[in-house]
């Protein structure tokens, strides 16, 4: 090991002085501790250090998605650098990817929620030879070593679907947009548009952009509810920040019906949090789009970990049930997300019930 000397002259003398004994013990006692430094992280710690920023905190969803990846680091996927937590700020995401640099970090893992303003910073880490592992989000520019999520376009497709079938085709509907910086945000809008556009030109959409703040939408929503008492339908794109102040404001305002009741207001969500399961089975909401918290997490530590060995990714399925594609500077593991309904809802597959278990 660099710096210790525990072949030299201590150990070829057939006799020591009670110093010299002093000194061996406290060599071989600096020996095993540093053996026992490297092996602190696991069977993931060969590579090197992983530095991983938490995106936010005030979505339920996120708050899961640590946890998943707080019992990977115990269980030793990775050795990973104290964990950062950047708020749902770019600047705060850059700041802390430099202290990961400073700390040695071998590879990163990151949720930037403004896809367009992490370019620079991936430009340094790219220039540093320090791979990245992009959780949710697909960066508008820059190179990635993977991109981990589910295909967001879909989660648009599923609940215009879900929607327009609910209403026969005919109707209004307010849609909570997420933040139009994201790429997430983008990929839902548009191919709910297109969606509706092409097969439910009956139904009229009010798009209402929110940048994912739940309280943003309730007043949106309380706006578009006295201007258009006959909503049908709401489409929310993120229930880890919509769902409780959107139920709140329909329970306050006697809309909250069941779904066989006059006057229900069909809801479809995405995400997958343990309330929205709740809420099918209450009946005040009807659907989710299923994003895997769980998996998300199992999987950006393992693409940091092949990152890590040196590994190259390809394009093709994979052995966990996704497929890698190809995208500009790097490759994305699209990940399962199904549609939740009262129908599966109690389904044990589902990441939100696996958490209630307690697994």
């Amino acid at each position: 090991m660099p710096g210790h000397t525990v072949g030299r002259s201590p150990l070829r003398r057939p006799r020591t002085t009670a110093t010299s004994a002093c000194a061996l013990l406290l060599v071989a006692v600096a020996a095993l501790t540093g053996c026992n430094r490297d092996q602190e992280g696991g069977k993931g710690s060969d590579g090197g250090a992983v530095g991983i920023d938490l995106p936010r905190s005030d979505s339920d969803f996120w708050n899961s998605y640590q946890q998943y990846i707080e019992k990977g680091v115990k269980a030793g996927e990775v050795r990973a650098l104290p964990l950062t937590n950047s708020q749902n700020d770019i600047g705060k995401l850059v700041s802390n990817v430099q202290v990961f640099t400073d700390q040695g970090a071998k590879a990163v893992v990151m949720a930037p929620q403004d896809t367009g303003a992490i370019a620079e910073t991936l430009s340094t880490l790219a220039e540093k030879k320090i791979p990245v592992i992009s959780v949710d989000t697909r960066p508008d520019q820059g190179d990635v070593y993977m991109v981990v999520r589910a295909d967001n376009r879909a989660y648009g497709e599923k609940a215009c679907q879900f929607l327009g079938e609910r209403l026969k085709g005919k109707g209004k509907v307010a849609e909570f947009q997420g933040d139009l910086a994201s790429i997430n945000g983008r990929d839902r809008s548009e191919a709910f548009k297109s969606c509706m556009t092409e097969k439910f030109p009956g139904i009229k959409v009010f798009e209402l952009a929110t940048e994912w703040k739940g309280d943003v939408a309730s007043a949106k929503l309380q706006s578009t509810l006295a201007a258009h008492p006959d909503l049908g339908g709401i489409y929310m794109q993120a229930g880890g920040v919509f769902l409780q102040p959107t139920l709140a404001l329909l329970e306050q305002k006697k809309l909250l019906k069941a779904p066989d009741e006059p006057g229900h207001i069909a809801i479809v969500s995405n995400d997958g949090i343990p309330e929205e399961l709740d809420a099918i089975r209450a009946g005040k909401i009807d659907a989710t789009v299923s994003q895997p918290a769980d998996l998300y997490a199992t999987y950006a530590l393992y693409w940091a970990k092949q990152a890590l060995e040196g590994k190259k990714p390809a394009a093709g399925p994979t052995d966990h049930g996704s497929t890698v594609i190809k995208i500009p500077g790097g490759f994305e593991d699209q990940l399962p997300a199904p549609l939740v309904t009262k129908e599966n809802v109690d389904d044990p597959k589902l990441w939100a019930n696996q958490l209630d278990a307690g697994e």
